[in-house]
């Protein structure tokens, strides 16, 4: 019976220690500020690799090819890979908030007239997109490159997925001045493989950062 009691018991503490949160409140606020602020800042970004036009390579003589993508995504997958859920989603409340009261931090401006841009169902899903992949991230004990990459994954298409059923919202109501088919082609699948880059980009670096904070 006393063998018992002591393996129930320690069944229970080890139990209650898997469920502590790896990050504490303050760590998850902070990460939000810096969420946020990586999110404000990458939409003026644009995402570019250098490609050589001579060989032997010129340095003089470098062109850059441009990926169709902003930073902006990758700041949204980095910060719920680092931040967690909650970090993640209350980063982009935030800059929703920010946004739709005026501040121009959205690519065309802010303001409440922005929801009838046919981008804004995209910046939507950086909510839903941003607690997913924090979600996700964290669900694993350790780090793992894999559950990272996952998780932005996961958040990258949940984000598309609130962008086109906005656009279909906006192609409905007959508000958009480009056809449904055009607005798809526009904003979800020409971006696609740049954002997947970026995708990628933001999980390495969310992996190399937790490894370094040892978490």
């Amino acid at each position: 019976m006393d063998d018992r009691i002591a393996s129930l018991n320690y069944e229970s503490k080890h139990s209650l220690l898997r469920s502590n949160p790896v990050l504490t409140t303050f760590d998850e606020l902070l990460w939000a500020i810096i969420g946020l602020l990586l999110t404000i800042n990458g939409v003026f970004i644009e995402v570019a690799v250098p490609v050589p036009s001579t060989w032997p390579i010129d340095w003089n003589q470098i062109d850059l090819y441009s990926l169709g993508a902003t930073l902006q995504i990758g700041a949204v997958l980095l910060v719920g890979c680092l931040g967690g859920k909650n970090a993640g989603a209350l980063s982009q409340i935030a800059y929703l908030v920010l946004g739709l009261s005026g501040v121009q931090v959205f690519s065309q401006g802010g303001g409440l007239g922005y929801v009838q841009e046919p981008t804004f169902g995209y910046l939507l899903g950086f909510l839903p997109g941003a607690w997913v992949c924090g979600y996700l991230a964290f669900r694993s004990k350790k780090s793992r490159i894999e559950i990272l990459l996952l998780s932005c994954l996961c958040g990258l298409l949940t984000i598309h997925l609130f962008g086109i059923v906005y656009l279909t919202g906006l192609s409905l109501l007959q508000l958009s001045s480009l056809s449904w088919g055009a607005s798809i082609w526009q904003f979800s699948i020409l971006p696609f493989p740049g954002q997947l880059i970026v995708m990628c980009a933001s999980a390495l670096i969310a992996f190399l950062l937790r490894r370094i904070l040892f978490y």
